[in-house]
């Protein structure tokens, strides 16, 4: 008998405490327990900034900066990634799929999403501000209303004093 493609399962990832909570929140939740036949195929996505955006200038000089930045991102990206991984490998979680696309996160995040046909996207939450949510705009919010399929935010719990 012919065994059917798992639903895919797309877990954001930047170098941030709230999106390794999610990460981790996840494969405790939908990974871990099932052992090596998790219900779901998991692919990891990190949405590398462009230098342009991350740097924020234009102008002269701005084209002698860029290649650092590049380089910068490229190493972020790279511990983001590692991180991911040996975490996932902690929880014996090995069959992942990890991606870093260059963009903004929500947009590579709802590509990714549409690509690979996924039923669900984790992400974290920042918990920023109304005023900071305004400014910067939400990643989780904007996946919320535009990804084709369930979304998940995963927040981390606030620690009461």
């Amino acid at each position: 008998m012919a065994t059917a493609e798992k639903p895919v399962m797309v877990v954001g990832i930047d170098d941030s405490e709230q999106s390794n909570y999610a990460l981790e929140w996840t494969l405790d939740h939908f990974f871990a327990p099932f052992g090596s036949n998790p219900p779901f195929k998991l692919i990891l996505v990190h949405a590398k900034p462009t230098p342009s955006s991350a740097v924020g200038l234009a102008g002269p000089g701005a084209a002698e900066v860029l290649p650092f930045v590049e380089s910068d991102l490229r190493r972020i990206a790279g511990r983001v990634v590692e991180k991911a991984k040996e975490f996932c490998a902690t929880k014996s979680v090995n069959d992942i799929l990890v991606e870093v696309m260059e963009g903004d996160a929500r947009n590579v995040l709802c590509e990714t999403v549409e690509r690979h046909r996924a039923s669900v996207l984790v992400v974290g939450s920042h918990g920023y501000g109304a005023i900071k949510r305004a400014v910067l705009g939400s990643v989780s919010d904007y996946c919320a209303h535009h990804a084709h399929c369930s979304v998940m935010i995963v927040k981390k719990p606030k620690i009461k004093h």
